[in-house]
């Protein structure tokens, strides 16, 4: 599976853009703030419909223009597949050859994406609302099924919390509501729990090895699911009941207390917290051995090697994690790099890839060419 043509139109700082690929391994060379991580973003963009960046579609647009869009061709078993994306003020509309999907879940999963950037290191060290969202992403990519259970239990959490707080204002509870709506809650996160206890189980198998491999076999890598249910059996009846036990609390406190709005994920070094004790290397590779696993684990769920972005971070890693990265990479996997220069990238890695370069959102062949341009 791979892009073979990426199309923007007023996508950040692009005005128009119209490039092809030829090989597994592309590079974009230029100095920051030229566009280099935009052509990332637009293509993680087409993959999960949303950026990596921001939360806030309009900030896509360029700057004074009325929509932006977002088009690929992409090979898979041998077809071309078109995607496009176009967003403007009144929201965003999704397309697979040229066919508007109506729902988002409906869109995703026609190509999976793995991206490495410098803020991985909040997946470790960071507050539990990145790691959720790392869960939810990349069991989306994977699992349409998923995102509606997801969108569907968000929907119902923000309608129970409003009626908490009219029936904190007024003193008054109607409890054969909040049983109504606490059911279909209760009946959601015990999907949703599942769904993310079997991931965060697959993760930890192809993490372990692969963290095991990266520390020369000195440390070993345990991930563990932090339900917010602390079930043993995570069954409909007894996320429910749990639920009722919280009701006072809920009308106390005017919001829902527990349910998968407050899960979290754990790294443990040799049975040591890695986000409290582990030194910046050891979280460092931890998030590297994450990641990597990302690719094993989509290509097991779908039967396709996701395409790997890599933002300005093989400078940043030394020479054993980079052999490691590229090792899960060789020739299997179609890759997307930016870095401001070639130095810190192995030369094994230069001999295969097309070298672009970046300057004020144009794309260059060579250092002077312009892309498209005749030789």
């Amino acid at each position: 599976m791979e892009i073979k043509r990426l199309k923007l139109h007023s996508f950040r700082n692009y005005q128009e853009l119209d490039i092809s690929f030829n090989k597994k391994i592309n590079i974009f060379i230029g100095n920051n703030a030229q566009g280099k991580t935009n052509l990332l973003e637009s293509i993680y963009l087409l993959a999960i419909s949303k950026s990596h960046k921001t939360y806030k579609d309009k900030e896509l647009i360029t700057f004074t223009e009325k929509f932006s869009r977002v088009g690929a061709e992409l090979l898979k078993d041998d077809s071309v597949i078109r995607l496009e994306i176009i967003i403007s003020p009144q929201g965003k509309k999704v397309f697979i050859n040229d066919v508007e999907k109506r729902r988002i879940s409906e869109y995703i999963g026609v190509f999976n994406v793995v991206m490495f950037a410098p803020e991985d290191l909040n997946i470790v060290k960071g507050d539990p609302n990145y790691r959720r969202k790392f869960i939810d992403v990349e069991i989306g990519q994977t699992s349409p099924i998923y995102i509606h259970e997801l969108n569907q239990y968000n929907k119902i959490l923000r309608e129970r919390n409003e009626f908490l707080k009219l029936a904190q204002q007024t003193k008054k509870i109607d409890y054969h509501y909040l049983d109504v709506i606490t059911e279909q809650l209760a009946k959601l996160g015990a999907s949703i729990t599942k769904k993310r206890a079997t991931f965060i189980e697959k993760l930890n198998i192809y993490a372990k090895k692969l963290h095991n491999h990266i520390s020369n076999f000195t440390e070993e890598l345990d991930i563990k699911y932090q339900s917010n249910y602390q079930q043993q059996d995570i069954s409909f009846d007894n996320i429910l009941n749990l639920y009722k036990e919280y009701y006072q609390t809920d009308f106390h406190k005017a919001t829902t207390q527990i349910g998968i709005q407050r899960d979290d994920i754990k790294f443990y070094i040799n049975n040591v917290d890695a986000s409290l004790y582990g030194s910046q290397g050891q979280q460092r590779t931890v998030a590297l051995a994450v990641k990597l696993s990302l690719i094993d684990f989509i290509k097991e769920e779908t039967s396709y090697y996701p395409i790997v972005l890599l933002d300005d971070v093989l400078s940043e890693l030394d020479d054993q994690r980079q052999t490691q990265l590229l090792d899960c990479i060789k020739d299997k996997v179609q890759t997307f790099v930016t870095t401001t220069n070639i130095s810190g990238i192995k030369e094994d890695l230069l001999k295969k890839a097309d070298i672009f370069y970046i300057k004020d959102a144009k794309v260059y062949e060579r250092e002077g060419d312009h892309y498209g341009e005749d030789k």
